[in-house]
């Protein structure tokens, strides 16, 4: 939303007349994108601890998550971003992003054992990217994470980022 309203408002018309790097703004916007998820995680994590949560993991597993969950919100971030560049209004950039997600977040295994879902949904819920993130950030928190889920968790992120990044230098150059 804020990077429409920018673009919006010409900010980004004088950034490209600065000699700096063209993601650069895009870099900003993802460094507080970032510090958002570690703020909002702390958050989580300090409440789940008062609580009486205890990452079996210990330290370096909640570490390992918080790594992970950079890596994520940093894949997730280039949705956002080619969002804004594509469409006008901040409204509708945050519209069509929660559109996009709520089917991911709300048919995963977040909230509900998969285990007490009907196949059909349970068949998708266990290949669902947030499923697989959901998993590997347990399992680093909890000591069980194994490699592959961990590499899985990362797929998402990592296509999003090799396939969003270059088409967002694209659509902020041709704009």
């Amino acid at each position: 939303m804020g990077l429409s309203t920018d673009l919006g408002k010409g900010l980004f018309d004088r950034f490209r007349s600065l000699p700096i790097w063209s993601l650069s703004p895009f870099a900003g916007l993802m460094v507080g994108d970032i510090l958002r998820h570690l703020i909002a995680a702390s958050i989580i994590l300090t409440i789940g601890l008062i609580l009486g949560y205890r990452p079996e993991a210990g330290i370096p597993g909640v570490l390992a998550a918080f790594a992970m969950l950079i890596a994520i919100g940093f894949g997730m971030g280039w949705v956002f971003i080619v969002l804004g560049l594509l469409i006008r209004t901040p409204t509708t950039v945050m519209t069509l992003g929660f559109t996009f997600l709520f089917p991911l977040v709300f048919a995963s295994n977040i909230m509900v054992d998969p285990g007490t879902m009907p196949d059909w949904l349970r068949a998708f819920v266990e290949v669902n990217p947030v499923s697989l993130m959901t998993t590997a950030l347990r399992g680093l928190m909890g000591g069980g994470a194994t490699l592959s889920q961990v590499v899985l968790a990362l797929i998402a992120p990592v296509a999003l980022t090799a396939i969003l990044a270059p088409t967002t230098l694209w659509l902020y150059l041709r704009r």
